[in-house]
């Protein structure tokens, strides 16, 4: 018997151009993958929280819980008041981060010297190295002790560190309308440094959350 080679092309539902299909079905996943694409610019550090914080599992989130974990008192946690560090610190360079505070009634957020103290009561001020503003009683807002006048409450703040330039400005994230900006001539690394504050028997179980940031990526 004779085998007639045919022309695959006439054939139907023939041979496909296997390299520009796995082409296309790449870039085709790719552009998918373009939508997801997003990273955190700032995580906490689990070794600085205070044993009664719950941090999630991507270090992005934190809470104020009735419960303390088993945590050795190293020289980096706080032992007393329920603040957290960002896990990077920064010595030079332009830095920003957005926390999602919610309807919380108490927060605080801002940065903070290497070298701050980190046991018993703390002195939130500018001089005792923390650039921080926070929120007492769901309407009153202060940046390390000066009061603060919002138009609108925000729902999250963007953070942003300028070290060489000296400064680090809060923005009400919604709109980028500047809540305040701290002057200061930085000499040691600084951090990021979040508190969600006490629960308050459940008025303030919201957590603070680190928004991630969506990459712009040209191909």
């Amino acid at each position: 018997a004779q085998c007639t080679l045919q022309d695959p092309e006439l054939l139907s539902g023939a041979l496909i151009d296997v390299a520009k299909h796995l082409g296309n079905l790449t870039f085709r996943v790719w552009e998918k993958m373009l939508g997801m694409v997003q990273y955190t610019p700032v995580m906490m550090d689990p070794n600085t929280a205070k044993a009664t914080l719950s941090l999630s599992d991507d270090l992005t989130t934190v809470r104020h819980t009735d419960t303390a974990q088993n945590c050795p008192d190293n020289p980096e946690r706080f032992n007393d008041c329920v603040n957290v560090l960002g896990s990077e610190g920064f010595t030079s360079g332009k830095h920003s981060w957005e926390v999602k505070v919610g309807n919380k009634p108490k927060w605080e957020v801002g940065v903070v010297k290497e070298s701050i103290n980190r046991k018993g009561q703390i002195t939130y001020s500018p001089g005792k190295g923390y650039w921080v503003i926070w929120l007492r009683n769901g309407d009153k807002y202060s940046a390390g002790g000066t009061d603060l006048t919002l138009e609108r409450k925000p729902q999250s703040i963007r953070v942003q560190l300028d070290y060489d330039g000296g400064e680090v400005s809060f923005f009400n994230s919604s709109d980028m309308s500047l809540i305040y900006t701290f002057k200061h001539t930085f000499t040691e690394r600084v951090f990021p440094y979040f508190s969600p504050c006490l629960r308050d028997d459940g008025r303030n179980d919201e957590p603070l959350t680190i928004c991630p940031v969506k990459v712009s990526v040209t191909v």
